[in-house]
């Protein structure tokens, strides 16, 4: 499984109420939340995101941090970003991507090197993150398989779903 996109860059601790903003939170229709996502940060963010098909976000260390709520990677995933790239992920945004079905990998040198507008390229067999743009590469922590049927499946949900089909 792999993803290729333009990056869009951001910093360091990027909380839940940044990526998509509490006055927002009265929705949970995912293209509503994209429409509001990162806007206090990047105004223009929708419409990046939009604009180039299968976008990897990067940003640095303690990504989606602050609240638990759900609606941040949803907001993120509905956006039209493929992966978030990060040094660092907050721990139950982590869990909460994976459960939606948004790839996400860490790599600190990915991160702090990949630029605005690269050319990414993420192979999450292997870990591979590939700057297409430098010719860079880096050594990002492969997904287990279970968590790569999860990602496919586009979440946990329609995981379980599989795995119960199975059965029957």
């Amino acid at each position: 499984m792999k993803a290729t996109g333009k990056a869009l860059k951001y910093g360091n601790n990027v909380d839940t109420d940044v990526i998509i903003p509490a006055r927002y939170l009265n929705t949970s229709d995912p293209s509503e939340l994209a429409k509001h996502c990162m806007e206090d940060i990047d105004k223009d963010f929708a419409s990046k995101a939009a604009k180039n098909k299968n976008t990897v976000m990067v940003a640095g260390s303690n990504f989606g941090c602050g609240s638990s709520r759900e609606h941040a990677p949803i907001a993120i995933k509905a956006s039209g970003i493929s992966c978030i790239i990060a040094a660092t992920f907050a721990r139950i945004f982590y869990r909460n991507a994976i459960n939606i079905g948004l790839p996400i990998m860490e790599c600190p040198d990915a991160a702090r090197d990949i630029k605005e507008n690269d050319e990414v390229e993420v192979d999450f067999d292997t870990g591979v993150i590939s700057n297409l743009t430098t010719g860079n590469k880096y050594d990002g922590v492969p997904f287990p398989g279970f968590m790569q049927e999860i990602i496919a499946s586009e979440g946990l949900i329609g995981f379980i779903r599989k795995q119960a089909s199975k059965r029957l």
